[in-house]
This record gives structure tokens, sequence and C-alpha cells, in this order.
């Protein structure tokens, strides 16, 4: 019993040490949770992320790591609003297939050439094809968070 109440608490420890690099992403200042100002989480601290070289496979990346569909708009020049803090990322280079943001290339972390008068924004269509191909399946619409059928009638 006691290894398992240290094993616990160790990990209650380590495990937010391991992760405190991991980056978060978020949609703000939009209509739905799935469009709005990009705001990634680094080192503790929401940022946003700027619109040079920003584009529709960028955008995907945001839209799969939000589970929110597929991309309808890549934006700039702060189409939402301009974010607060730090401008964490600048020059994204995704190519479409990233699962998440921080696995796409850039001109660094927190390497400030940009201000929020250029901060990226994207639009997601909260419906997807599901048990077919890229052009072909049953639809599903994201509705209170929740993927549901299309009914055909």
């Amino acid at each position: 019993m006691m290894e398992s109440c240290l094993i616990l608490i160790f990990l209650c420890y380590i495990i937010p040490l391991i992760t405190s690099d991991s980056v978060n992403v978020r949609l703000v200042d939009g209509h739905s949770r799935c469009a709005g100002r990009v705001e990634v989480l680094h080192r503790g601290q929401w940022g946003t992320v700027c619109d040079d070289w920003w584009d529709l496979a960028d955008a995907a990346v945001v839209c799969r790591e939000l589970n929110c569909g597929e991309p309808v708009d890549a934006l700039g020049d702060a189409h939402f609003g301009p974010g607060s803090g730090p401008v964490w990322i600048n020059y994204i280079m995704c190519t479409g297939s990233e699962s998440t943001l921080k696995n796409c290339g850039s001109g660094g972390w927190g390497k400030y050439g940009c201000d929020h008068s250029k901060n990226a924004g994207v639009i997601c269509s909260e419906v997807r094809l599901v048990g077919g191909s890229r052009c072909s399946g049953r639809l599903e619409i994201l509705h209170n968070q929740t993927w549901m059928s299309v009914c055909d009638a």
C-alpha cells in the first residue's frame, strides 16, 4: 500500500514536469469553439500565432487538433480581433497532415517579428465524412461538442 502511495505521489510531481512544455490550441472570439483567433499554450502562457505564411494546411492541423472538421478558411490580419500576451509562433509551415500544431515547422517559438495586428484565425467546418473516403461517407455535424449523423429525410 505504501509503495502505491509513493508511486502516485511521484507521478503527480513528475508528469506535470514532463508535459509542461506541451502545447494546447484554442480558437478565441469566433462564433463557436471551432472558429476564431488561434491561440497556443506554451510554457504555461497563452499567446497568439502570426499570420505570416498562414494557410489552409496550417488551419487543417488546428481543425483536426480541436476535432472541428475540415478548414473552411485560414484568416489573417487579426480577423477575430487582436490577441494579447506573446506572439508565440511566426512563419508556421504545416503540411496539413500533422496531428498537432507543435509538430509543424516554424520560424521558432517566442521569436517576435510580428504583432497582434497580424494574428492568425481559423474557421472550421464542424462537418465531417465518416466510414468512407475523403470525398464519401456518412455525413456528421458537430452539435453541442458531439458528432451526430445527419438523417437523409
